[in-house]
C-alpha cells in the first residue's frame, strides 16, 4: 500500500488541501488574512487559500512525526530570524495556528489526542492520507513507468 512517504510532499499536501475545502469543520478563521505565519516572516502569506494548505500540512506532519504536541509543530514551521549583523537565529511558528489547526482536525475527526503525549492520527485521517497517496503515485508512474516496479 502507498502512504504518506513514498510520494512527493507538496503534491500530497495540495491535494489534501483540496479535500479539506470540502470538509465543513475546516475553515479559516476571520483573523486569518491578517496575521503572519511566525515572527520570521515579514508579511502574512500571499495565497488567498493558505490556511487549508497549513491545516493539510499539519495533518501529514501529525501523520510522519505522531505523536506530536503543539510546541514541535511550531518548532516544525518556524525559521530563522534576520537580526542584521548578529547570527541568525532559530524562532518557532505561530502556535495559534498550529493549535487551532489541531482543534478543527480534532472537531472533523481526521486526528485524536492521545494522553500525555500529543495528537495521532486516527483511522479516518490515516486512510484519507494513504487514498490521496495511492492516488498520487498512480498518476506519477503513469508518468514516469520506471516508479511502477517499486511499487510492488
Amino acid at each position: 500500500m502507498t502512504t504518506a512517504y513514498d510520494v512527493p510532499a507538496e503534491k500530497l499536501i495540495a491535494s489534501i488541501a483540496e479535500e479539506l475545502k470540502k470538509n465543513d469543520a475546516i475553515k479559516p478563521p476571520e483573523w486569518s488574512n491578517l496575521v503572519k505565519t511566525g515572527v520570521h516572516r515579514e508579511r502574512s502569506p500571499g495565497e488567498p487559500d493558505w490556511w487549508y494548505t497549513r491545516v493539510a500540512a499539519v495533518l501529514r506532519k501529525v501523520y510522519i512525526y505522531g505523536p506530536i504536541g503543539t510546541e514541535k509543530l511550531a518548532a516544525q514551521f518556524g525559521g530563522s530570524v534576520d537580526k542584521g549583523s548578529k547570527p541568525s537565529h532559530a524562532w518557532t511558528g505561530s502556535r495559534s495556528i498550529v493549535r487551532l489547526s489541531l482543534q478543527q482536525l480534532e472537531s472533523s475527526g481526521l486526528i485524536m489526542i492521545q494522553k500525555k503525549n500529543g495528537r495521532v492520527i486516527s483511522a479516518q485521517g490515516q486512510k484519507m492520507l494513504d487514498n490521496t497517496s495511492h492516488a498520487i503515485f498512480k498518476e506519477l508512474t503513469k508518468e514516469q513507468p520506471i516508479l511502477a516496479k517499486y511499487n510492488k
